[in-house]
């Protein structure tokens, strides 16, 4: 009898646990903010528009930003936190850029809707803007995220997805978030627009003592390497367009890269060389809408993952770099 009764009670923790998760989930709502602050996406979509105005590399940044928010913690602006041993501090996140354009945005709000919106939810509509600006789906996203209460460094590693891991690892990391292999594969093409350190990809080359190229990753496009070899002979602190073809449009272009070896990751590689990857990338890239279609899917879901909605789970920053005192 003890024995049962025990397991009863685990049993209705464990339930219970599932239910509290599901309805935090169902506290987001497109319409969120309908009567609190009407127009908050017109204002962030505006100071995204004229941040990218001045600085062409700014859309890349936003969509990198969400991803490193939303795998850590769930998407509630922890990544922006500023201060020792926080997630900014980790080296995977010390380049990491848009964070002036989302403190932007937080400030014209605060003006208009004081203590009302979250930065969590602003790093979300600001990628998602950043998407639509560059020739992407606009994606309706819930909303009504708080802002969390904890930023460490030593979360971001185990939950992030490192540019030298298999199809398998990746699949890892996203499997333990909820999100699917599709998802994966679909998100990936994010690195349709965007910049990166020479220093993410360089091992995958190198030249031998008469300076000739030796390929590392024979994934790779040999013209493709040499090109990238003379961009990166300078400096490893040297950017590259993710895509090298159309680097400032949201398209699917990343796909008929990656068939063509022109993956600047080796995790963009694997996917177009692996049995349980390569048939949707070879799908995505001959059919854009299949891209977009499935894109506004899995933003959605990875947008949803971790997020606070309780009162005792987080709360609306004034400042986005620092949590309230």
């Amino acid at each position: 009898m003890m024995k049962l009764s025990i397991q009863f009670i685990l049993t209705l923790l464990i339930c219970s646990a599932i239910l509290s998760n599901s309805s935090s989930l169902e506290d987001l709502s497109t319409d969120f903010y309908a009567f609190s602050c009407p127009n908050v996406e017109l204002f962030v979509r505006d100071t995204v528009r004229t941040a990218s105005a001045i600085d062409g590399t700014v859309p890349g940044k936003l969509l990198r930003l969400v991803f490193h928010d939303c795998m850590v913690e769930g998407c509630d602006g922890s990544v922006l936190v500023k201060g020792n041993r926080t997630e900014r501090t980790d080296p995977a996140n010390l380049s990491l850029g848009g964070f002036e354009v989302v403190e932007s945005a937080k400030r014209l709000l605060e003006d208009m809707c004081p203590g009302t919106v979250s930065c969590a939810d602003i790093v979300v509509l600001a990628a998602r803007d950043a998407v639509a600006i560059t020739g992407g789906p606009s994606v309706q996203v819930p909303l009504g995220r708080k802002d969390g209460l904890v930023s460490l460094a030593s979360n971001v590693r185990p939950n992030i997805v490192d540019t030298s891991f298999s199809v398998d690892a990746m699949a890892k990391v996203f499997s333990s978030k909820g999100l699917s292999m599709d998802d994966l594969v679909i998100l990936s093409g994010g690195h349709t627009i965007g910049l990166s350190h020479c220093s993410s990809f360089n091992d995958r080359f190198q030249q031998d003592s008469n300076g000739s190229l030796v390929l590392v990753d024979n994934s790779l496009d040999k013209n493709y390497a040499l090109e990238l070899t003379q961009i990166c002979n300078a400096s490893a602190k040297t950017t590259v367009s993710c895509d090298s073809v159309t680097p400032n449009l949201f398209d699917n272009q990343y796909y008929l890269n990656l068939l063509n070896g022109r993956g600047l990751f080796q995790t963009d590689s694997v996917l177009a060389n692996n049995s349980k990857t390569k048939d949707l990338v070879a799908t995505l890239a001959q059919d854009q809408d299949s891209f977009f279609n499935g894109w506004a899917d899995s933003f959605i879901r990875m947008t949803s993952m971790g997020v606070k909605t309780g009162e005792d789970e987080g709360e609306i920053r004034a400042v986005c770099s620092s949590v309230n005192d």
